[in-house]
């Protein structure tokens, strides 16, 4: 049952990457002379407005969104300070900032979660468990596992990733053993029945790995890693959804999160304790890191409304030096923008939908 709670820690979490990402336009569009017009945080009618030079400052009823109006963006304009009277490298840098933003804040909240851990999971072997059929096919003890079936390794969540969507427990993989590479074919784990009874089998983990003590360098490190880490499965996901393996129905939209955070905690609260706020913040952190680097890659997907589409304009602006007719590109990403909001709503009844099954 969704608590008020979950939907107060799911309000902070997009309210505050939305407001980063528009905050990334507006610090730009101010450094390049852009005119703001306004800047809001939230949606609907304005519950606090001051004007301060020639921007509005604006907090608005609804914590669901928020934006930065900047002069002639979307349409023609006289003003010599208008978005569409700059060059284009300008425009771009505007655009990107927003994306830029989101992943500068996943990079600081996944720092702020490895630095609440006790120490770095790496991906060096320290010992084998007894009888390890790994060990018996090739693995050492001191390997470093650099991939999996093709796959380079940046973080052991990765492992973990290949070994959860492997059906056979066989893997072909490159590891640095004494200071040079190995290619290790057919490195073979042992394979289990679920608990629950059924005849899906999953991979027995067979290894420990050395953990690595937290200094800044180490610290920055894992959480540029764990960066790259959570962007390739973005992407990783979307291709699978194109290819078929997923349905719209396995997306997740802001109701599907709220449910997950209530989920969350669930699991960090004790009934005589109540609940460990460490261990919730730790998720929560995550969440936010995950969600921020998503939601950063995802507007750099060359569609329209998003703004990786408004990037490809500006890029063909920039070949051909001339700008695309303003009333064409306001067009497309009306399109983009209507498909969008029809997706929003196929996911938010899919995940309404699941709340009673």
């Amino acid at each position: 049952m969704t608590t008020i709670l979950s939907i107060i820690f799911a309000l902070i979490i997009f309210e505050g990457i939305i407001v980063i990402h528009e905050l990334g336009h507006f610090m730009v569009a101010k450094k390049c002379g852009v005119k703001v017009n306004q800047f809001a945080i939230g949606m609907g009618p304005a519950i606090f407005k001051k004007q301060k030079g020639e921007t509005l400052y604006a907090l608005r009823v609804f914590p669901i969104g928020g934006f930065c109006a900047m002069e002639g963006e979307d349409g023609e304009s006289s003003d010599s300070r208008a978005f569409g009277k700059k060059k284009p490298l300008p425009k771009i840098a505007i655009v990107s900032a927003g994306i830029v933003m989101n992943l500068i804040l996943g990079f600081i909240l996944m720092a702020a979660v490895t630095c609440m851990s006790d120490a770095i999971t790496s991906t060096t072997i320290s010992k084998f468990y007894d009888n390890a059929r790994s060990h018996e096919t090739g693995l050492e003890e001191g390997d470093k596992i650099l991939s999996v079936n093709g796959m380079r390794i940046f973080t052991s969540m990765d492992i973990v990733y290949q070994f959860q969507n492997d059906s056979d427990g066989v893997f072909d993989m490159t590891v640095r053993r004494d200071g040079k590479k190995m290619n290790l074919e057919n490195v073979t784990f042992d394979m289990n029945k679920d608990e629950n009874g059924s005849d899906k089998k999953h991979l027995v983990i067979d290894f420990m790995v050395k953990p690595i003590k937290l200094n800044p360098i180490t610290v920055t490190s894992e959480a540029f890693r764990s960066e790259l880490t959570y962007g390739r499965l973005i992407y990783i996901s979307l291709f699978d959804m194109v290819r078929g393996k997923y349905s719209l129905n396995d997306l997740s939209g802001p109701v599907g999160i709220v449910q997950q955070i209530d989920e969350v905690i669930d699991s960090q609260t004790n009934e005589k304790t109540g609940i460990d706020w460490r261990g919730l913040s730790y998720n929560m952190l995550t969440l936010g890191g995950f969600i921020s680097i998503n939601i950063g890659l995802f507007n750099l997907l060359p569609l329209p409304a998003l703004d990786g589409g408004r990037l490809i304009f500006l890029l063909i602006e920039l070949v051909r030096r001339k700008p695309v007719d303003p009333k064409y590109e306001s067009a497309v990403h009306l399109v983009g923008m209507a498909l969008l909001l029809l997706l929003m709503l196929v996911v938010t009844v899919s995940d309404i939908t699941k709340l009673f099954h």
